[in-house]
């Protein structure tokens, strides 16, 4: 069976960012990146580009075309964002079968985890995203949920042999249980989901001469808000309430937070960690995740996983982190 990239060559990506009107010098370098194909791209007298390679199937043109419009939205609200390229109206081209967009190249250091000055910052950056966020909802892009991040993941699994037959009916207890968890809490812990980023690990923030731009929002989704605050913070109990009370301060410079969304920490942790395994098994006929990820579907794997989820579980019993 041939995978999504198998005719993604050097030469197609050249070809495609030629077809713009581009003149390359000829240079490719693939990026790291497993959900989509991604590449610098050397431009006659210009900085390089960015070319993003869409994997076929994922999302519809309508909800690229959203994430595309909310990054200009952004990037209009001087929100620093990487927007793609538009070329006479339009971002989202296509060649030889794929879609692609053009970004700019932007560089930049992740931020340090627990840094206190740092979140402050990050907090003023996510704030004036989730104000932009907040006014209006996607229309074609789905929703982060308790279904499609945990009862789809574990069907997912459960259908497709990945967990060791050894650790299976430990695997599936600890889930079926966290589960059960998960839609009580967020059942019981309403909130009004907003345009987020949606996948907000510190990578995709990156610092150049002192201002944070965020990168990557093809993950962007509604849901709640504290989705793109939990990732910022790191440690023991008493170090995440000082991160998050600076978080939260320079956050509410720009928008409102809901302290009702706190107790949601514990159980998007969950669903990310569910989501995670599932996302490998699904894309486990892309010749490129095996070699990647040698050590899934391994004993040693899935019983971390059991752990962690349990781990999960007890952490759904304490008291969730507050503002004081």
């Amino acid at each position: 069976m041939s995978h999504p990239f198998s005719a993604l060559t050097p030469d197609l990506v050249l070809d495609a960012v030629e077809s713009l009107g581009y003149l390359s010098d000829a240079r490719v370098l693939a990026l790291n990146s497993y959900e989509n194909r991604v590449y610098q791209v050397g431009i006659e007298g210009e900085q390089p580009l960015i070319a993003k390679f869409y994997r076929p199937g994922r999302w519809s043109d309508e909800a690229i075309r959203e994430e595309h419009a909310f990054s200009a939205e952004l990037e209009e609200c001087e929100v620093p964002v990487v927007a793609p390229l538009n070329r006479d109206g339009e971002t989202l081209f296509e060649f030889a079968g794929f879609r692609f967009a053009l970004f700019p190249r932007r560089g930049g250091r992740a931020p340090e985890p627990g840094n206190l000055d740092q979140l402050y910052r990050l907090g003023q950056l996510l704030g004036r995203l989730h104000a932009v966020g907040a006014t209006r909802p996607f229309a074609h892009r789905e929703s982060l949920t308790v279904d499609n991040f945990g009862h789809e993941s574990l069907a997912t699994l459960l259908n497709g042999n990945f967990v060791p037959k050894s650790l299976l009916p430990a695997y599936e207890s600890v889930a079926r249980d966290l589960l059960k968890r998960l839609d009580s809490l967020f059942a019981e812990n309403r909130y009004t989901p907003i345009r987020l980023h949606g996948d907000l690990h510190p990578g995709n923030l990156l610092c150049r001469d002192d201002v944070y731009h965020m990168v990557d929002l093809d993950d962007c989704r509604m849901g709640p808000a504290v989705q793109d605050l939990w990732m910022m913070l790191a440690g023991e109990r008493h170090e995440r309430l000082g991160q998050l009370s600076e978080l939260i301060d320079g956050y509410q410079e720009f928008h409102d937070f809901d302290a009702r969304e706190l107790p949601l920490i514990e159980g998007l942790r969950a669903l990310r960690l569910m989501h995670y395994s599932a996302w490998l098994a699904r894309r486990w006929d892309d010749p490129a995740f095996p070699p990647s990820f040698p050590w899934f579907g391994s004993e040693r794997y899935w019983g971390e996983q059991v752990l962690v989820l349990r781990e999960q579980l007890a952490a759904l019993d304490e008291e969730p982190l507050r503002l004081f």
